[in-house]
């Protein structure tokens, strides 16, 4: 059945795949972004028009993470959040008939730096600093809405891996050059999830409509970080990766205008209450995952 889906902030690395996919699908798809072409932030009547009649509302929208943690910065990255998921539940409180779901990104560095043991939905614990302060508000100004016809799911992402964007290019940079070894202690768990199964996730959410609330979305198998590049090394016919402590990571840094926390944040996230939902992943282990993308990039 043909539905209609609309993307807030989809025109990044996640938001150009789930365009194509639901477009494969026979879906009808509308973006709300910056760019000219689509439907802009500012334009409040017609983002109303957007939902109305829509099936499912995917809010993408924020400011990279991937810069220096100046003032401004920070205030970019809370704002481009809070207000552009204000901005979309104001519109939909005001639709005759609105969206059945509301998914809404998150993030799994909401947890805190875990090398103890995993963190769940339900007896995760909330980490402390920037990041996490901007995760809470993004959530906060998520759940402030209660719309009585639909349903709101927030999705707290891991590192997403896929073909065509986002930390993959960088990390088979590394590895191409013989800087694969392990970042900073290497013991830092990472956690991640292929984008197919994001897409897919979504798809479940939508399909099982007893379900709402906050999800991790994260492979249940994540990896240390030395771990992750000795996988990458091996699907790429590397042998040798050279380390990178800590020291160097962070002048390395600051050349590019990045946060070392990216790299070397231990997040240990598992999507729990996914699972006993039902849902199975197609790319559970990260050596499937890296397959699939490297033969796809």
């Amino acid at each position: 059945m043909k539905r209609k889906v609309v993307l807030a902030g989809g025109t990044g690395f996640i938001g150009r795949y789930l365009e194509k996919q639901f477009r494969d699908r026979g879906d009808d798809v509308v973006l709300i972004s910056r760019d000219e072409r689509h439907i802009p932030w500012g334009s409040r009547e017609r983002i109303v028009e957007a939902l109305e009649n829509a099936d499912l509302l995917i809010n993408l929208a924020g400011r990279s993470v991937d810069c220096r943690y100046s003032e401004k910065n920070k205030q970019e990255i809370l704002r481009s959040r809070t207000e552009t998921t204000a901005a979309l539940g104001n519109a939909l409180l005001r639709c005759v008939n609105p969206p059945s779901l509301w998914i809404n990104s998150s993030t799994a560095t909401i947890y805190r730096h875990a090398e103890d043991r995993p963190m769940t939905e339900d007896t995760g614990e909330i980490g402390s600093g920037f990041s996490v302060e901007v995760a809470k508000a993004w959530e906060g100004a998520f759940f402030a809405f209660n719309p009585p016809r639909t349903r709101q799911a927030a999705l707290r992402i891991a590192i997403v891996l896929g073909p065509g964007g986002g930390v993959m290019k960088p990390l088979r940079n590394l590895v191409r050059f013989g800087l694969g070894g392990a970042q900073g202690p290497g013991n830092q768990m990472f956690s991640w999830i292929h984008l197919e199964d994001l897409y897919r996730i979504m798809l479940f959410i939508r399909e099982n409509e007893e379900l709402s609330g906050v999800f991790n979305g994260s492979s249940p198998n994540p990896v240390t970080n030395r771990e992750l590049m000795a996988r990458l090394r091996q699907a790429m016919g590397v042998s040798v990766g050279l380390p990178s402590p800590k020291w160097l990571l962070e002048l390395g840094a600051i050349l590019i205008r990045t946060e070392t926390e990216l790299v070397l944040k231990s997040r240990w996230v598992v999507p729990d209450r996914l699972e006993k939902a039902g849902f199975r992943f197609q790319y559970a282990h990260l050596d499937e995952a890296l397959r699939s993308i490297l033969r796809n990039r």
